[in-house]
């Protein structure tokens, strides 16, 4: 498979999760607005910002755009949501998803094609019959599971397929260890229930701890779940194992492919750690989670989609080569 159509699936698997991730994010952080009258929605908004990387370290932020003196949820919303340059918004992010597909025609089906464009096209006419943003992210979230169920269905499971679901598990762990990170911005402990409803995972959860509800039951589940497809360790998992069927043949001393080993070190610190110990240090956990995420992406940026750098000719190097 040639390099550009491998990157171009993988990006699309990260842009239409990313999307999908960003609007539930949205959703949590707007409903715990409305819930609790007590937080200081200036700071928890620039929290926001900061937790989707367009507020650095020192609370400047990223890039050229400046940021308005009074930050408040229409901030959030024109930055995070409508945003068309930027690439973290979620209409952005299905820009970006549909131009991937469409460098990738040869090797996405015409349904895949069909429902990433019709998502494109329908996203501005969604935003303006949308009574609330609640029931815009609703639709957001409607479109990038039925793009990703086709996608499913309609794919080969070969290169393509492995490259897009790459893409999609890695997206899936930063931005759940994102959503996690999300709330307990308000500086109170984290709505898990919010936060398995969000993922759809509420009547999963309800099913496996047969309606025993606590705090570290439904953090093991979001977390730790080896079955629910959403869940941080599950999607460390299918990323690892994506990469493992794209490198086949095992080192026989240890790991070398840097990307597994940023991904499998992630997996193991949570996986092997008590829920109780992963609760008490969980800002730490999710920022490593996030960070393991984005060095494997620059490793699978390196090993699989190299840049060729440009020639460039000289007139001397021309001349000494014709003496």
């Amino acid at each position: 498979m040639l390099s550009r159509i491998a990157e171009s699936l993988f990006w699309i698997g990260r842009y239409l999760e990313r999307a999908d991730d960003t609007a539930r994010i949205l959703d949590v952080h707007l409903q715990l607005l409305l819930e609790d009258p007590g937080i200081d929605e200036e700071e928890a908004c620039r929290a926001l910002l900061s937790v989707m990387g367009l507020i650095d370290a020192s609370g400047d932020p990223e890039g050229t755009v400046p940021l308005p003196d009074t930050v408040d949820r229409t901030t959030v919303l024109e930055r995070l949501a409508f945003d068309r340059n930027n690439p973290s918004s979620i209409i952005g992010s299905l820009a970006a998803c549909r131009e991937n597909a469409r460098r990738a025609r040869e090797v996405v089906s015409l349904q895949m094609w069909e429902s990433i464009n019709m998502s494109w096209i329908g996203i501005n006419p969604a935003r303006r019959r949308a009574t609330s943003p609640h029931s815009f992210f609703n639709w957001v979230i409607e479109r990038a599971t039925l793009v990703g169920g086709i996608a499913d269905a309609t794919m080969s499971r070969d290169d393509a397929w492995r490259f897009m679901v790459l893409g999609r598990s890695i997206e899936r762990a930063d931005m759940t260890a994102r959503l996690v990170a999300t709330s307990s911005i308000s500086g109170t402990a984290p709505a898990w229930v919010t936060l398995l409803r969000s993922c759809g995972a509420y009547e999963s959860y309800v099913r496996t701890y047969r309606g025993l509800a606590s705090d570290e039951h439904a953090a093991e589940f979001l977390l730790l779940d080896r079955l629910f497809p959403r869940s941080v360790r599950h999607a460390l998992q299918q990323a690892e194992d994506r990469l493992e069927e794209l490198l086949p043949g095992a080192d026989r001393g240890g790991v070398s492919d840097r990307a597994r080993r940023n991904l499998g070190r992630a997996r193991t610190g949570l996986e092997y750690r008590s829920v109780e110990d992963i609760l008490r240090d969980l800002p730490e956990e999710m920022e490593r989670v996030q960070q393991a995420c984005s060095v494997a992406s620059d490793a699978i940026a390196n090993r699989f989609f190299p840049r060729t750098a440009a020639m460039a000719w000289h007139e001397s190097a021309w001349s000494e080569e014709l003496v």
